[in-house]
């Protein structure tokens, strides 16, 4: 069995190199982390491609966001990952990306609106924010408060990111992120997309909560239920891949 660390590395560098191929990053776009055990995070390098990144240029950092190990620097955009890690505590891994569709309507301005496909909230909860541009050092407020409530947020100006247990999770959750906004975008000449009844949101959205808890470090705002079992990682992936199965 690979030791954690180990495969954290190896994780990703296989998504940085999905991302790639997919076309949702250019030229230096997109970064990613994980969260070890001990506190210390492993993350994607600045100034690399994302189908260059190998286990040798990926950084280690401590719990400040300062580079440890490691002969490259890290990200500007570290704040981000840090404030996940921050507000959740069943968050192991951080992933942003500039996936088209999805940032086109970032760009615009333009959020999902109500859910109108009943399978993305089973994975991805009720609700994907659109939050206001951040810059490097500014106030991460929004996105923490967003982050409260949801796993993949809207970036205003900017991208797309998305939250998980692991990078694979991630991953996955960006993708179907693509996938409801290219539909969103494609139905617009139709009369755009009809948003599904208020009671059968409530109904996955208690799906969702029971398969995905989240744990926020701040007890007082926890929405995790104390009566609902954590369902196992490997249960929670195979939902997530089974709803985009049927999504696509």
């Amino acid at each position: 069995m690979a030791h954690p660390e180990e495969g954290a590395r190896a994780a990703l560098v296989s998504v940085s190199q999905r991302l790639h191929r997919a076309g949702w990053v250019a030229n230096h776009d997109g970064n990613a982390s994980v969260l070890l055990d001990d506190g210390r995070m492993i993350a994607t390098p600045t100034a690399v491609s994302k189908s260059e990144v190998t286990p040798e240029s990926l950084v280690t950092l401590n719990a400040e966001g300062a580079v440890i190990a490691g002969t490259r620097k890290v990200f500007s955009e570290i704040a981000l990952h840090r404030c996940a890690y921050r507000v959740r505590e069943d968050v192991r891994a951080v992933l942003h990306a500039h996936p088209p569709y999805a940032t086109a309507m970032a760009v615009a301005g333009v959020g999902l609106g109500a859910p109108f496909m009943a399978e993305p909230i089973v994975s991805l909860g009720r609700e994907i924010p659109l939050i206001p541009h951040l810059l490097p050092g500014e106030d991460d407020g929004a996105l923490a408060e967003a982050l409260t409530d949801a796993d993949a947020v809207l970036l205003g100006n900017h991208g797309v990111l998305t939250v998980g247990p692991d990078l694979e999770t991630c991953l996955l959750r960006m993708e179907l992120v693509e996938h409801l906004a290219k539909i969103f975008t494609l139905s617009l000449p139709h009369g755009g997309p009809k948003a599904l009844e208020v009671a059968l949101v409530e109904t996955l959205q208690a799906k969702h909560r029971q398969l995905f808890p989240r744990r926020l470090r701040d007890s007082d705002r926890s929405h995790v239920e104390d009566e609902a079992p954590e369902t196992p990682l490997a249960r929670a992936q195979d939902v997530v891949k089974d709803a985009l199965s049927r999504f696509r």
